[in-house]
Order: C-alpha cells, then sequence, then structure tokens
C-alpha cells in the first residue's frame, strides 16, 4: 500500500468512493474543520456528513503513521542489505501496525540474545546438522560443536534451541496463524488472588471466571483489567487446555514450521524445540499481544459508549431563556440557591439549612418562596445529588401554596457541576461568589441550555461513559473533544451573547480568538453583522470562512446573519428571495413562497444542488435548534427511597447514561436502575443506543430490587419483564458482576451490578 492507495482504502471503510475521501483530504489538510466541511463543502466531498468525517481523519491519521512506518523499516533493512523482492512486497501489502512489525521483527536491531550468544559460538551448524541428517542422534551431532560457552551436549544442544526458538518466534507467518487460533479457542480466564477476597470483594465474580476470548463483551474486559491492575485478579488466555501435552494445536504448527516431521531422533528433537519455543517464548508474547488488543478493542468500545452518552446529553432539550432557580442539594452543608434571569445573569444566591443539623425547614420555605416572587422564577432546577428528592418534596410543598402560575420544578444531572465551580473559568466568571455557588449557577444554566454550560466543563469530568479512568486518556480526550465541536456547529452559536468556552468550540475559533471576540464585544459592543468579525484582532478570512456559518446575530442588520446560511452564498439565498416577489425578512417570516422555487434553477459553478437545498431548507425554518422540545419525567409521589421500590410499579423517570449491556435510569430514589439490553424492546436489541439515549424520558416497569447491593431490575418490554424473571429462577450458575465504582452520581452502581443483571435478564 502506498500514500496514494489510502483514499481508497479509506472510501471502501465509510462507505464512500476514493474521489470524495481525496476532496475531504484536502480540504481537511488545507486547515477545514470537520463541521465545515459537512455543512458547506457538500459538493465537494459529494455530502459525507460529520460521522463519516470523524472516521476519515481517524483512519487518515492512522495509514498515514502506517506509511511511515513502512518507509522506516524499509529503510532500516536496506541499510543492512537484507531487502529482497519477496521481502519488501510482504512489507509493502502489510496492512496494519500489528503485522508490519511482524515481517520487521528478524532485522529489528536487538539487544543480546541467548540466540546470538548461541550463533557467535558456532552453534547454528549444529541446528543446520540437525535439520540436514534427521536419522542421527543430535546428542551425538552436537559433540562436534563444543565450546567454553557451551562446554557440554546438554547446553549446546540448549543454545541450538535457543535459536530456532528465536526463528520461530521472528516467523510472520506463524504468528499470524497462532494469533488467529488463538483468538477463535482460547478462553479468558479470571482469577482471585489468595488472601484478598475481602479487600477484593467488588471483583468476587471474577475470582472464578472463564469466557471465550473472542466473545468478551468491552465492559467485562475493562472490568477484568482493572481487577488485574488494583492486585485483585490474575487473567490469563488459556489455549489449547485439554491437548495432550507436545501434542496440542499450537505445537503442532510450531513444529511443521520447523520442519519437523516423523523419520527419526533429529525430528524427535525438532518437535521437542518446536513445543518448548511455544511454552517458554511464543505463547507468553503472543498473549501479551492479545490482551493488548483486547484493552484497545474494548477501550474503543468504551471510548464510542462515552461520545455518544455525551452527544445526547449536550444535544438535550434546552428549557429556555426563563428566570431559573438552580438548587445544589446538600445536608449538613446546606441546599446552595442561585437565580439567573433568562439569560444566566446571577440575580441573588442564597444557602438554605432545611435539613440536620440546623432543620430549619421553615425558614428554608420562606426563603425560597420569597426568591421565587421576587425575581419571577419560572424554572427550578435541582442537582441530583445527595439530598434531591428530599429538596425536590421542599419545593413541591412551597408549590402547592404559591398563588398563580407555578413554577415547573426539574431535577437535572449534576455531573461535572463541582469540577467547574472550582475550575479558573468559574474563578473568572464569579470572582467574589463562593465556590458551594457556582455550583447552584451552573446547575440553573444547564436547565436553561444544557450545551452551552457544558462546554465549561472538561468532557471527561461530565461523566457518562464507563471505565472512562481505565482507558487511553488522549484518546478519549480527542474522541470527546469532537464531540463537543460536532454539537456545538450543529447547534450554532448567538455571536453576542455566548461565552468564550462555547465560542472556542466553533470551528476555526479556539481558545485565543474565542478572548479576542469577547474582549471586542466587550469593548464595542455587540456584533451589528457577521462581517464584523473581521474586526476582531487576529481573526482572517480563514477563521472567518470557517466559523462564519456556525455564529449567529438575531436583530442585526443583516436577515440572513440569524440563519446558517454562510455569507459566501447570500447572493444565492437572495436570488431565490427576489424569485419569491417577497422581502426577505417576509420570506423568513412566512416561507409558504418558497414551495414554488425549483433548487435546480439556483445551481451554479459555484453552488450546486446540495447547498441551495440548505439554503431553502433554511430560509424555511432560520436558525432553528436541531435538539428537542423540553419535557421532564415526573417521579412518582412517595417513591424516594429504593426501599419503597416494589416490583411491579410503573415508574417515570429520565436516561441518564446508555451501556454497551442496556441502559441507566434515574426514578428518584438516589440510585440508577438498569435497563438491560434484553428488557428495552420485545424484540431483539443489538445496540442499546438504537433505542434510548441519556436524557430521554421513559415509562420502566420494576423488575427486581436488592436493597443491600443498591440494584434495581427494570424492563421496558410489554409483559412486564415476566420473560426476565423465568430466567432468573431458572439459573442455577452466579451472575458475573463488575463492580467498578462509576465517575458520578448518575451513574452510581453502573459497573456494580450490570453483569449481575445481565444474568437475571439474559438474552
Amino acid at each position: 500500500m502506498s500514500l496514494t492507495q489510502i483514499p481508497r482504502l479509506i472510501a471502501a471503510e465509510i462507505g464512500a468512493t476514493p474521489q470524495q475521501v481525496s476532496a475531504a483530504v484536502e480540504l481537511l489538510d488545507g486547515g477545514a474543520t470537520v463541521p465545515f466541511v459537512a455543512r458547506y463543502r457538500k459538493e465537494a466531498t459529494g455530502g459525507l456528513d460529520d460521522t463519516q468525517l470523524r472516521k476519515l481523519e481517524e483512519r487518515l491519521s492512522y495509514l498515514r503513521e502506517l506509511e511511515a512506518r513502512r518507509t522506516a523499516i524499509l529503510s532500516s533493512i536496506t541499510e543492512q542489505g537484507k531487502l529482497t523482492d519477496a521481502l519488501a512486497k510482504s512489507i509493502t501489502g502489510a496492512t496494519t501496525k500489528a503485522e508490519l512489525e511482524d515481517i520487521y521483527l528478524p532485522y529489528k536491531p536487538k539487544r543480546r540474545t541467548k540466540a546470538m550468544i548461541a550463533r557467535e559460538a558456532g552453534l547454528q551448524a549444529l541446528l543446520d546438522a540437525i535439520l540436514a541428517d534427521r536419522s542421527a542422534d543430535p546428542t551425538a551431532l552436537a559433540q562436534g560443536h563444543l565450546s567454553e560457552v557451551f562446554p557440554d551436549t546438554k547446553t549446546a544442544l540448549e543454545g541450538a534451541r535457543d535459536i530456532l526458538a528465536e526463528g520461530l518466534s521472528e516467523n510472520a507467518g506463524l504468528l499470524g496463524r497462532l494469533r488467529d487460533h488463538m483468538r477463535k479457542v482460547g478462553k479468558l480466564t479470571a482469577k482471585g488472588i489468595e488472601g484478598k477476597e475481602l479487600s477484593g470483594a467488588k471483583f468476587s465474580d471474577y475470582f472464578a471466571h472463564s469466557e471465550p476470548f473472542h466473545s468478551v463483551p468491552s465492559h467485562r474486559a475493562l472490568a477484568m483489567f482493572r481487577g488485574r491492575n488494583e492486585d485483585f485478579l490474575t487473567l490469563d488466555l488459556e489455549i489449547d487446555a485439554d491437548a495432550p501435552r507436545g501434542d496440542s494445536p499450537s505445537e503442532r504448527a510450531c513444529a511443521t514450521a520447523a520442519g519437523a516431521g516423523n523419520a527419526g531422533p533429529g525430528d524427535r528433537w525438532l518437535k521437542d524445540a518446536a513445543a518448548w519455543a511455544w511454552r517458554v517464548k511464543l505463547r507468553t508474547s503472543l498473549t501479551l499481544d492479545l490482551m493488548a488488543d483486547l484493552r484497545e478493542a474494548a477501550e474503543a468500545e468504551a471510548i464510542r459508549v462515552f461520545a455518544r452518552n455525551l452527544k445526547d446529553l449536550l444535544l438535550a432539550a434546552p428549557a429556555g431563556g426563563k428566570a431559573t432557580m438552580g438548587l445544589d442539594p446538600g445536608i449538613r452543608t446546606g441546599v446552595k440557591v442561585a437565580v439567573i434571569d433568562p439569560t444566566g445573569k446571577v440575580l441573588d444566591t442564597e444557602t438554605v439549612y432545611p435539613f440536620q443539623p440546623k432543620n430549619d425547614l421553615r425558614g428554608a420555605q420562606v426563603t425560597l418562596a420569597r426568591l421565587i416572587g421576587k425575581h419571577g422564577v419560572k424554572l427550578i432546577s435541582i442537582g441530583n445529588g445527595t439530598a434531591s428528592r428530599e429538596t425536590e418534596k421542599l419545593v413541591a410543598d412551597i408549590l402547592t401554596v404559591l398563588p398563580g402560575e407555578k413554577p415547573v420544578k426539574v431535577i437535572v444531572s449534576e455531573a461535572g457541576a463541582s469540577v467547574y465551580s472550582a475550575s479558573e473559568l468559574a474563578a473568572k466568571e464569579f470572582p467574589g461568589l463562593d465556590v458551594s455557588l457556582r455550583g447552584a449557577v451552573s446547575i440553573a444554566r444547564r436547565l436553561q441550555d444544557p450545551l452551552a454550560e457544558l462546554v465549561k466543563i472538561e468532557p471527561k469530568a461530565i461523566g457518562v461513559g464507563q471505565y472512562q479512568h481505565d482507558v487511553d486518556q488522549h484518546r478519549l480526550g480527542r474522541s470527546l473533544e469532537a464531540v463537543v465541536e460536532d454539537a456545538v456547529n450543529a447547534v450554532g452559536v448567538d455571536l453576542n451573547t455566548a461565552s468564550a468556552p462555547l465560542l472556542s468550540r466553533v470551528s476555526g475559533v479556539g481558545p485565543g480568538l474565542a478572548e479576542a471576540i469577547v474582549a471586542h464585544r466587550d469593548q464595542n459592543g455587540p456584533f451589528a453583522t457577521r462581517r464584523d468579525l473581521l474586526k476582531v484582532a487576529r481573526l482572517g478570512p480563514k477563521a472567518f470562512e470557517q466559523a462564519a456559518g456556525f455564529l449567529r446575530i438575531s436583530g442585526g442588520k443583516e436577515p440572513l446573519d440569524a440563519s446558517s446560511v454562510h455569507p459566501e452564498a447570500y447572493d444565492v439565498a437572495r436570488k431565490i428571495v427576489a424569485a419569491c416577489g417577497r422581502d426577505l425578512r417576509a420570506v423568513m417570516a412566512d416561507p409558504s413562497a418558497l414551495k414554488r422555487i425549483e433548487p435546480r434553477d439556483f445551481v451554479d459553478d459555484r453552488f450546486g444542488l446540495p447547498t441551495v437545498r440548505d439554503i431553502l431548507a433554511e430560509l424555511e425554518k432560520p436558525g432553528r435548534d436541531p435538539r428537542p422540545s423540553f419535557k421532564t419525567a415526573t417521579f412518582a409521589d412517595g417513591v424516594d427511597d429504593i426501599k419503597d421500590l416494589k416490583p411491579g410499579m410503573v415508574l417515570e423517570g429520565t436516561v441518564t447514561n446508555v451501556a454497551a449491556f442496556g441502559a441507566f435510569v434515574d426514578v428518584g430514589v438516589h440510585q440508577d436502575g438498569l435497563v438491560h439490553v434484553s428488557q428495552l424492546s420485545d424484540s431483539f436489541v443489538k445496540d442499546p443506543h438504537a433505542i434510548v439515549k441519556a436524557g430521554d424520558v421513559v415509562k420502566v416497569r420494576v423488575v427486581e430490587v436488592d436493597v443491600g447491593r443498591k440494584r434495581i431490575g427494570l424492563t421496558m418490554k410489554s409483559d412486564g419483564g415476566a420473560s426476565a424473571r423465568d430466567q432468573a429462577r431458572d439459573r442455577t450458575a452466579p451472575a458475573k458482576s463488575a463492580r467498578g465504582p462509576m465517575q458520578s452520581a448518575p451513574q452510581a452502581g453502573a459497573n456494580a451490578f450490570a453483569d449481575a443483571l445481565k444474568g437475571k435478564f439474559g438474552r
């Protein structure tokens, strides 16, 4: 493969043509961002969407690294004078880094090995003699190859064996066959470390565990790797356990590669040496390789799950610009209160103490009622941490006695609020506000507009992933940053109200330009047009091209600035409006005239049909928000604690997290319940994300409650989970469980009982 073949390879993987991929690569290499290419360069790429472009970007990086490594290897072997046509063909044909490194292994500079020492002592000649005459006794042959380093036949034969073993361990074809065999028949086994049964109890379901290697789910693999890393488990890859020693498929493969037959003493020695090489060298090194592959695949899946959940959370329905009260619940430290206006500006803050030890319930009610009336509060946002249900009940009691229109109360995820509160950004935004009260502000704002507030928090701190601290943090961070960028640009940003953190996520902007935009806005007042962006220091034509279409100006001089139509296409938009025979503002207010327009009439050399259709769609609904309409879950009265739950109860809840094995739902009892993947629908579900996403409001039925272990089994099936209960009664084997801690309150217990419920709610 060469650099010129990369577009063809990527095209096959993302369902595109090589021409589409080449065009996208050229744009990305030229500094264009994925959101910009996906939205405004559809003609060039043939309409590749952001998902395809993200995969293209990732694979492009991998394949370019592969080509760079291939070039370095060819250069190294050429310098050694060992490059043959056949070897060059093998190197050129390698399609993965692992395959390339296998081929390079015999030529890779290495430290002094036992095989090197044996060769220096002339024992390659002994191995050659054994291979040449299988009828001769290897011990007799060794007599002629003794030296100071290898003074007897035993050590001489061991030296020859080291040479043979090194050759086998550098045989790319053999390594590939053995890897395939190990993946196919291997069993991943976990055992508890003796004496650590009590301290490692959270991994107890893996103390005697075995399952096929090729089908280990990502969440279970990461649970076992965590147990090993914390020194509570040992892991191994069991291969051909039932095969006779010396005659397993793996040992036979090594013997064949060594050239062993069935004729005489030399063949028997070769078989024994090959079996030894398998047991001592190849099995160990290949097990390490396959374990690394399993971890990488499991991490990739975990990152994918985290990314999808984060996207759902960022694109959750905004409640909109209304006066909002944010409540950060607490018991001993009190409930922190912040009231913000429709634009997110802080109007008032308080701390009330309705719970122990002060128990000032009356004082808390009076304070909250006063703030609601004083500021015309329309929404009350309650964090879902400790004492959230108690706080919700406090608010509910107040609302029953308030006159007139009552605010809507909503329990929201407070994941990451404490991280934001203590951040440098929060200190800069609220220099005179106590850290504890900043969290209440964040909770209020994330109800008004989840995206605008959550972008201020490092994505990893939002905590909607599985085993997020166990995966490659650089890879995770890069993936999550891409999700945030795509989400922000999909929604669009108000240029005159957006914070610097939100602006920094806009295509082509970044933190430095975002600060410059805010500084210019503070000094010169609101931007009147998008073109005024070019007056911002250090913001040139390239940045303007990338960013302008994603920035909105409402009520400005140019009506199109409030839409996602890019300034470069304003002339096309005006031609369309002129064809309607009406004023631009009139068309945007009443788009019925657009239905008579034929898009093809406006295609020219610069703008094709995709762009014209996008302009028409935008003129019909200018500045439309792609996020869903706002709605909330209503928690059942009197169901405030896990002890209040009973099998058969039908409840409403909010999906907080979606994993490969199911979805977690907050039903208002401080502990999320699990709807296993088998319980999400009456029909088979392969991917839980196809049924639910974070933020969805769903109806669930309680199937099982384990108060002691804080486990709640839920179902969304129409039979109320009857099949799940039957399977649970029929099971005789204990369920497997990964009891690693989750990273935030909304997902508390997710890793703790995922696999246990998997047994009870099996597919």
